[in-house]
């Protein structure tokens, strides 16, 4: 009996050992576990993403307030828009001519810094129609550049009228 209580005894602590070990390294206090591996688990305290690809660009037209989060990708006019990157990251951009009305050569670059909420857009821009691809890059990207295909189409301008002729006498 002696030996089994021994065992019980020795299992429970080295149960409680790898437990505290599990909450030092998760790094929860003793004085919560329960809480903070439950918080842990849904995701509450989980570190914020603090650099790398955690923002998006997009086309917009001239006349779409810079506080739209929408991508429109048939503009005339437009700028490109940025949200949620790092605060005051600085970015480059490009953009090429794109197939199929284009041979991937830059038309337009360009560097941007960014505000304190990682937001932040260029001025207006125009393009002659076709279809256009933005290459976005910043420091500390994972992988390739992010990226925005779009067709620049503005309507044909409207003929003048002949100069009217006045009557001779």
């Amino acid at each position: 009996m002696a030996i089994r209580k021994w065992q019980a005894m020795l299992a429970l602590a080295t149960g409680a050992a790898a437990a505290a070990t599990g909450l030092t390294l998760a790094g929860t206090s003793a004085a919560a576990p329960a809480m903070n591996v439950a918080a842990d688990a849904a995701g509450a305290n989980a570190p914020a993403t603090t650099s790398g690809d955690n923002g998006t660009v997009k086309i917009h037209r001239s006349t779409t307030p810079v506080t739209d989060r929408r991508n429109e990708p048939h503009v005339c006019v437009f700028y490109l828009d940025a949200f949620g990157f790092d605060a005051a990251q600085s970015v480059s951009w490009q953009i090429k001519s794109w197939p199929p009305t284009g041979n991937r050569s830059v038309v337009a670059s360009g560097a941007l810094t960014l505000d304190s909420n990682g937001d932040g857009h260029t001025g207006n821009m125009t393009l002659p129609n076709g279809h256009y691809k933005l290459f976005w890059t910043f420091a500390g990207e994972h992988g390739s550049a992010k990226h925005k295909v779009f067709w620049v189409a503005c309507p044909a301008p409207s003929p003048s009228p002949p100069p009217s002729s006045s009557p001779s006498s």
